[in-house]
């Protein structure tokens, strides 16, 4: 486990004190179980050494929602992101930044956190959460790791309702305009003889259309449509969202990355199959099933791996 080692930034809703302490703790243990297994595997090749000096954006909480935007812009086009980076997003965040991405089974009210500590950073996203908002944690939580040492999170930042701190805000902005491009908003403007159109209907399934496509959430976008002066905020409609309409997957737990280099670790036997359910919180069968969610070979069968 992590003692007074790495710092979280959390993403919640509402008053989840009583369950952020214990859930941190978990989370810890999971970060330095992967954390040790690396050092003692040490890197397949020279790009799998995590950095020491990760990249940064030169941002602060003096800079403007315009600087937040740019940044965002320059990062799409620098990770060609394309025209629905959200598709892209966490392959980037992983192969550019060396940074572990877990899903994980979080209690309701924490939808994400930012992990730093040297050798190992990590974004965790909660995997019930539905598509839209995972991606849009996801990128906020790049923004808090681009900016960790000039613009430091709070331990727990609350997403959802009252006045939001500055580095809330800019971290807002910079996720919106990574996952809605301006050049391809701005590519729909045509879409109609008039932008909004009065066919509120026709309007409603548009943006519904249109969100879904980016891998956002509807709300989201119409404030992005705000954003570069394409709607007026009277115009949203927070009831809106492809939600409801189309069902998306949930990811597995963890990740690829993740149970590979448990696998590792397990043929090395530097941890155990008990010992590995026990720091996952999970039972044999379950480390048995979680690996077959990422098509790997477990080194045990089920149960014969707790002798």
């Amino acid at each position: 486990r992590l003692v007074g080692e790495g710092s979280f930034s959390w993403r919640v809703s509402g008053d989840v004190q009583d369950r952020l302490g214990d859930f941190e703790t978990r989370a810890g243990t999971w970060l330095a179980l992967y954390r040790d297994l690396a050092a003692d595997a040490g890197p397949r090749r020279k790009e799998d050494a995590p950095r020491t000096v990760p990249l940064s954006l030169s941002l602060t909480t003096r800079s403007s929602y315009e600087d937040a935007l740019d940044a965002a812009s320059w990062l799409a086009g620098e990770w060609r992101l394309g025209d629905v980076p959200a598709d892209r997003l966490e392959r980037a965040i992983r192969k550019r930044m060396r940074t572990l991405v877990l899903y994980v089974d979080a209690p309701y009210g924490i939808s994400g956190a930012a992990f730093r500590l040297r050798g190992v950073n990590a974004i965790l996203i909660n995997r019930h959460e539905w598509l839209a908002r995972r991606n849009f944690d996801l990128a906020h939580e790049l923004f808090h790791l681009l900016t960790w040492e000039t613009i430091p999170p709070e331990h727990a930042e609350n997403g959802m309702v009252g006045a939001k701190s500055r580095p809330e805000q800019l971290a807002n902005c910079f996720a919106s305009a990574l996952l809605m491009p301006e050049r391809v908003i701005r590519s729909w403007r045509d879409a109609f003889p008039s932008f909004p159109p009065e066919d509120r209907m026709q309007w409603s399934r548009w943006l519904n259309a249109r969100a879904f496509d980016l891998r956002v959430s509807t709300p989201a976008l119409q404030w992005r449509l705000v954003q570069l002066g394409l709607m007026i905020k009277a115009d949203v409609d927070n009831s809106l969202d492809w939600v409801t309409e189309c069902r998306t997957a949930t990811p597995p737990p963890f990740s690829e990355e993740y149970v590979r280099m448990l696998r590792r670790g397990l043929d090395a036997g530097t941890v155990s199959v008990p010992q590995a359910a026990a720091l996952l919180g999970l039972t044999i069968d379950d480390l048995a099933d979680l690996f077959r969610a990422y098509h790997i070979d477990a080194p045990f069968d089920g149960q014969e791996g707790a002798s």
